[in-house]
């Protein structure tokens, strides 16, 4: 039990999976957190930027090229995941009973933001953590076309790494010393991520 209970620290600890993990746990965590529905509670807005700061202060000694390319791979292909299995088991999905990996309010929210936003929610989802999981399966649910989910999908996955993963390599590269203020830069954007979901949900709920 114990061990199981490390494993999901280690998951939900961004400055221990770059250390330990590197450039392939992180391709896989946000493959996973991009498209498949377990993954939601993985971390991605601060790993990635951390991923940018390790990066920019050689602790992670890859290129930020190829930490962005793979970034950027698994975003895009975690989405297309999850549209295909929108597409082929969205009964399955939106029948599925609720547990601690799902619950049926996450499908409704982010219909809520298609219905709010259309194809743009691809977009905009990327910057809203359980959203940014759940929106590509929706768009394989309503069966989106698939040349317009795919022109959201890498769009939104360019936006997002370069602004998270190049902004943590700029401060990174430029103010090395801020290696040493990581987990307050965890608990800011923990409390940046509660506040924008908390706020998105309250505002769907009170337009619709």
């Amino acid at each position: 039990m114990q061990s199981i209970i490390d494993f999901f620290q280690f998951l939900l600890n961004s400055e221990e999976i770059i250390r330990t993990g590197g450039l392939i746990t992180i391709t896989l965590i946000i493959y996973a957190e991009n498209g498949l529905f377990f993954g939601f509670f993985l971390p991605g807005d601060y790993l990635l930027f951390l991923a940018g700061i390790f990066c920019g202060t050689k602790i992670l000694a890859v290129s930020i090229w190829l930490l962005m390319g793979c970034v950027l791979g698994a975003a895009v292909l975690g989405s297309l995941t999850g549209y295909a299995s929108g597409r082929f088991f969205g009964e399955n999905i939106e029948t599925r009973k609720d547990s601690f990996f799902f619950k049926k309010e996450y499908i409704t929210n982010t219909r809520k933001y298609f219905e709010k936003y259309g194809s743009q929610t691809l977009v905009i989802a990327r910057f809203l953590p359980v959203i940014r999981t759940f929106a590509p399966i929706l768009a394989g649910i309503t069966n989106m076309n698939f040349y317009n989910f795919m022109l959201y999908n890498v769009l939104g996955g360019i936006i997002w790494t370069l602004t998270l993963v190049g902004g943590g390599y700029y401060l990174g590269e430029r103010y090395p010393w801020i290696i040493d203020f990581v987990p307050y830069v965890i608990v800011f954007f923990l409390g940046i991520t509660t506040f924008t979901v908390i706020k998105g949900y309250r505002n769907a709920r009170k337009e619709f």
